[in-house]
């Protein structure tokens, strides 16, 4: 009997936990507003969290309540302040009452937001998003009250992207904080946000922010599916969901662009396109996006239009060098000689003589090697990460020509690659030129510069039938749109983009009135 007895006190508890398990995962049930049978339900599910807290306190004698919190995520003191501290205080006006209700206990908190639950699910969540419940007795619902505070990184200057001219305020972790940024540039009613929760088990709130007398609204409802459809058990950082909404994911060029500054936020939200904040990620996202956006850089909109196109031109060129420079190198090395003057041809061959690769095992060498001191100079702290990469660049090139591994003149054309492979705005754009140079580079050591020729073909081939949400990735050249070519190759002085971009801003095209230059 004996024996009986606990194997049925065993089942029962299982049956306990398995009902909890349940509770847990579909977030199915209401309170009872019976307050510690409410309470131990939520208790169960944090067993094993040493940080879950609750306080118990007797408001009258006829209405117990119970706080409840996780410790780290709330302010204690602002707790005691503007919740145990008012209940505590007010207990004689509620004394009056028979029994407290919970309009009556609301009115006592003076706490800034304070809101009512009714589900298990909305109490978990709010509890795990560093919220604080006040379950009452005998009252079905629970106050739910806003009162986080956790340790969190303070507005400073973008690492990622350098700047120049412009604001040096970058996106921190902190969710509310990246909002504000946003919102205090653009003070409209027409901002929105909309907030949701991504991740089964992380739960990331994430938000999307578009301007609503802007932004075409099937975009938006193109991101917002999209984000819905993401089922995932956690989103550590915003990469997650890049690549989870991209349109071709296979495709070495970003279909979304992920940023650490909000004025490039807010000057694409401008534009009408759509960006995608994530809790616990310094990166805002931005959709759609073409392949001249990736070649743009804020600080272009700042400066005066004639430098600002120079330094554009200068970007585009060393596009090509970043990308052609060392399959010319093995073209015209191994196929086309008469390509070159002689007196470079004498020169390249004099440097060559004691090479013993062809040219293109000694470029595969030269930008393997340059590659790993870039991934070096990353990893390493950042007061020496810049120096070690510069200094063995500098010292493994002068070794590898003395000891004759490599010529002279792949070291520059290397070092020329390397140099033209910084100059673009997007990281993520960077390295997908540098994947391509290594396919050019193959296809150059097969067939010369009638393999180079095919590779760009290619490139430019799907480039064409890319999209990023719909929108062209080439546009506005392919589509042609001769408007929407001020700010591509060049930027036009500001009073003459009167004009957003067509395939994002048309609903609302004008963004210059008329007559901004008087004189």
């Amino acid at each position: 009997m004996r024996f009986l007895r606990m194997i049925k006190k065993i089942m029962s508890s299982d049956q306990k936990q398995n009902k909890y398990h349940s509770l847990d995962q579909k977030g199915m049930g209401v309170l009872t507003g019976t307050l510690y049978e409410d309470f131990n339900q939520i208790k169960q599910l944090f067993t094993g969290a040493e940080d879950f807290a609750y306080r118990e306190l007797q408001i009258n004698s006829t209405c117990f309540a119970i706080i409840l919190f996780l410790d780290g995520l709330v302010d204690i003191e602002r707790i005691e302040l503007h919740v145990i501290d008012p209940l505590v205080r007010q207990a004689e006006k509620l004394l009056q009452k028979s029994k407290a209700e919970i309009n009556h206990i609301k009115a006592v908190l003076s706490s800034a937001q304070i809101s009512e639950g009714d589900t298990f699910e909305q109490i978990i969540d709010q509890i795990l998003s560093g919220g604080t419940v006040v379950l009452i007795n005998g009252c079905p619902k629970a106050l739910i009250i806003s009162e986080q505070s956790w340790e969190q990184r303070s507005v400073e200057e973008p690492l990622t992207e350098a700047v120049v001219l412009g604001p040096r305020e970058g996106f921190t972790e902190n969710i509310r904080t990246n909002v504000s940024l946003i919102r205090r540039r653009l003070k409209t009613t027409k901002l929105k946000f909309e907030f949701m929760k991504i991740g089964n088990l992380s739960q990331t709130e994430v938000a999307i922010t578009y301007l609503d007398n802007i932004a075409e609204f099937s975009i938006v409802d193109e991101v917002r599916s999209r984000l819905k459809q993401i089922n995932i058990d956690a989103i550590e950082d915003s990469g997650y969901i890049l690549e989870l909404i991209e349109d071709h994911p296979y495709s070495v060029f970003p279909q979304v662009v992920q940023t650490e500054r909000p004025d490039r936020v807010v000057g694409n939200l401008l534009e009408g396109r759509i960006g995608i904040i994530v809790d616990n990620s310094p990166f805002a996202l931005i959709v759609p996006v073409t392949f001249f956006q990736m070649m743009n850089s804020p600080e272009d909109y700042y400066g005066r239009f004639i430098m600002t196109s120079f330094i554009r031109f200068i970007r585009y060129l060393f596009l090509l060098i970043a990308l052609l420079f060392p399959a010319i190198y093995i073209a015209v090395t191994t196929f086309h000689h008469e390509l070159m003057p002689t007196n470079l041809i004498f020169s390249v061959a004099a440097s060559r003589e004691k090479v013993p690769f062809p040219a293109v095992i000694e470029v595969l060498l030269m930008e393997i090697t340059f590659e790993a001191l870039r991934e070096a100079g990353l990893r390493l702290p950042r007061p020496i990460g810049s120096t070690v990469s510069i200094v063995g660049a500098l010292v493994i090139g002068q070794a590898a020509v003395e000891a004759g591994i490599v010529s002279a003149p792949l070291v520059i054309v290397v070092s020329t690659t390397g140099i033209a492979s910084f100059m673009f705005p997007n990281y993520a754009f960077t390295g997908a030129i540098r994947l391509l140079r290594f396919i050019m580079m193959f296809l150059a050591a097969n067939l010369g510069f009638y393999g180079i020729l095919l590779g760009v073909f290619f490139i430019v081939a799907h480039l064409v039938q890319l999209r990023s949400f719909g929108v062209p990735y080439l546009a506005p050249l392919a589509p042609f749109n001769f408007n929407n070519l001020k700010d591509i190759l060049i930027r036009a002085p500001w009073w003459k983009m009167n004009e957003r971009p067509e395939q994002t801003g048309k609903r609302n095209l004008k963004r210059l009135g008329p007559r901004n230059r008087k004189y």
